[in-house]
């Protein structure tokens, strides 16, 4: 692991709240460093922290928990008006010049992360040398396409339970929890039980549901918030920097979610990991990072 590896954390000032950050490695370094934005939205950052491991090749590796979750400022008293991509670009941008990193770095996002990272990537912003679209849908319409067809091949019983709170409205009750997670130990992480990092954001979520309630919904497959009808497939080729594309064989981010990225960003390249669901970096972390350092090492500048 990266625990040899020096990190450091502080908080970005924006717009009267803040962001917290860790930093890990030097970014004083030769190499860029790179942002990791997570997922959720509002899912923190503590499962995607293997990417620290990154480091290890003398690249720093920054890691921050967006507005409205973890050890940022929560703002749980927000509406869905206040939370859209465009406060979570401006807010990645804050912490780009708050760490003097603008003449260059990379970013990987994860999920919703990825998401974030293409709405990002499409502003063509100064700095930004390449682009890692990890497990990321571009259409929620094809998400939740693909997500009922997914649910479809549950267990019937559990397909009932779902459809039973969903119509009542009581996706908080404990079968429906229950039933949730036998899809995310088939498409969200297959590494069961799930590792403490993985354990620690979705407890942090359960604790903190402001902004996925709002923007997503009670889970992965039953969206109702305002991202409902997002989608970046049209100004994708607006992306103009290297970008990696990578997906697992069995995640909920199933191919025709990610083809589109494929499709539209000239020159981007896509690798399934064939043993891994949502988290390649928890599922298959040596493979991952090696995909994924050699890609960032092919295109430092």
């Amino acid at each position: 692991m990266a625990a040899h590896i020096n990190s450091i954390e502080g908080r970005a000032p924006f717009r009267g709240y803040e962001t917290w950050y860790r930093v890990t490695g030097d970014l004083g370094s030769g190499k860029l460093p790179l942002v990791i934005l997570h997922g959720g939205p509002g899912v923190a950052h503590n499962y995607v922290d293997a990417y620290k491991l990154l480091a290890r090749d003398g690249r720093a590796v920054i890691h921050y928990d967006q507005l409205g979750c973890g050890n940022s400022t929560l703002l749980p008293e927000k509406g869905a008006d206040f939370w859209t991509p465009q406060l979570f670009i401006d807010e990645l941008e804050n912490l780009v010049d708050h760490l003097g990193i603008r003449s260059g770095f990379h970013v990987l996002g994860q999920s919703w992360g990825g998401m974030l990272g293409s709405e990002y990537a499409v502003l063509q912003p100064d700095g930004l040398a390449s682009l890692t679209i990890a497990n990321s849908p571009a259409s929620m319409k094809l998400w939740v396409e693909e997500a009922n067809r997914l649910r479809a091949d549950l267990p019937q019983d559990v397909q009932d339970t779902l459809t039973r709170h969903e119509t009542a409205g009581t996706t908080d009750h404990a079968d429906y929890q229950a039933a949730t997670m036998v899809f995310y130990e088939r498409h969200v992480c297959r590494v069961v039980p799930f590792p403490p990092e993985v354990t620690a954001s979705f407890e942090q979520a359960a604790r903190n549901p402001t902004v996925y309630a709002l923007m997503n919904g009670p889970n992965e497959f039953h969206v109702i918030g305002t991202l409902k009808t997002w989608s970046v497939i049209d100004r994708l080729p607006s992306i103009d920097v290297p970008t990696l594309i990578i997906s697992g064989r069995y995640d909920e981010a199933t191919p025709a979610t990610v083809q589109p990225f494929k499709d539209g960003i000239k020159g981007a390249r896509w690798e399934i990991f064939e043993q891994s669901s949502h988290m390649p970096h928890v599922e298959e972390q040596e493979d991952c990072m090696r995909v994924v350092g050699d890609f960032l090492n092919q295109n430092d500048r």
